[in-house]
């Protein structure tokens, strides 16, 4: 358990200061920081999910057009 706990302060002084260090550095309060992060990844997230809904539209649209037939007389 000592491992996990060394991990766990580890990323607690080096890792969740990012956002502190880069808002001291630009001027702005963390709180502002750190809630563009959270939207940014909200927004990343459904540009996503939306491109992945656009391409299982067009090839099920794509199905419906270009349909197999099994030979010349399936007019």
């Amino acid at each position: 358990m000592t491992q996990i706990h060394k991990l766990r302060h580890f990323f607690e002084k080096y890792g969740f200061d990012v956002s502190t260090r880069f808002a001291d550095r630009l001027g702005l309060k963390v709180t502002h920081v750190r809630l563009f992060f959270i939207y940014i990844s909200f927004v990343t997230l459904g540009i996503s999910f939306g491109l992945y809904l656009s391409l299982a539209f067009l090839l099920k649209l794509k199905d419906m057009i270009y349909t197999k037939r099994k030979s010349v007389f399936d007019l």
